[in-house]
């Protein structure tokens, strides 16, 4: 299966790109490249998000991109001459439409399309899945549902007044905000996912305990004598008269045991 995946990134980052524009929007062009650079995703199609002007047939129930003209498409912010300049060419049906950040991601291994469904949900892409296809490619499509589509004109006709235009540019325009900024959230989201520090693993020799050598019997025949000779004059203290009379004397006191047992 490793193999599969490795013939299959490269196959499709291999080709040409077979969008209308035939290359990567530049404001995704940052987590494109991201994705291509790990060996777990690749990704299959994408687009940053678009402002769009379309003629489609009359009657039509749906703007299919093979059956309509192109009167306007932006990536950017729009303003109301450049859509009221496409509608003065309009002859069909007019619809005004904003397409949110789309992007679809062919994944390794189900955990990996599991961690991307899981950041494109926490960065407001909450209409984002996962579909495994019977030749066991498993894609996880990144996407939202703040979109905007608009019917302006019949026939040729404009159906509204132009202050309505500059409304819907506004709409628009802050739809596009909006979308960038959830760009940016799924970018930092994924850096962080991706790139989150993995536990390591423990260090053998931290898991020594540091003991001590063993005492030699010399040693271990003055430490007694010493703990005997500071418990004796301890006390011998306790039955001095005049010991322990306030803070001063037992704190003096203590400190000089201290002392002792540091001798």
């Amino acid at each position: 299966m490793e193999e599969t995946f490795s013939r299959w990134k490269k196959q499709c980052l291999n080709k040409l790109d077979q969008s209308k524009k035939g290359s990567v929007d530049e404001d995704i062009g940052h987590v494109v490249s991201l994705l291509n650079s790990r060996e777990e995703f690749f990704t299959t199609s994408s687009c940053s998000g678009r402002i769009v002007l379309v003629d489609a047939a009359p009657g039509s129930s749906d703007v299919q991109k093979q059956n309509c003209v192109w009167l306007f498409v932006s990536h950017r912010e729009c303003s109301c001459d450049e859509l009221m300049s496409g509608l003065c060419r309009s002859s069909r049906d007019a619809v005004l439409k904003f397409e949110p950040f789309v992007l679809h991601v062919q994944c390794r291994k189900l955990e990996d399309a599991q961690l991307m469904h899981s950041v494109a949900v926490n960065s407001g892409f909450r209409n984002s899945g996962i579909t495994v296809g019977k030749t066991g490619k498993i894609i996880t499509a990144v996407r939202s549902t703040h979109g905007l589509e608009v019917p302006l004109s019949h026939d040729g006709k404009l159906l509204v007044e132009q202050d309505y235009i500059h409304f819907l540019s506004q709409t628009a325009n802050q739809k596009m905000e909006e979308n960038l900024r959830r760009i940016h959230r799924f970018y930092q989201n994924l850096q962080a996912a991706l790139f989150s520090e993995k536990p390591h693993p423990p260090d053998p020799l931290c898991n020594l305990e540091l003991q001590e050598p063993p005492p030699s019997p010399e040693t271990e025949k003055h430490g007694k004598r010493n703990e005997t000779s500071v418990y004796k004059r301890r006390r011998r203290r306790q039955r001095e008269p005049g010991c322990y009379h306030g803070d001063g004397d037992r704190s003096l006191l203590e400190l000089e045991d201290c002392l002792d047992l540091l001798t």
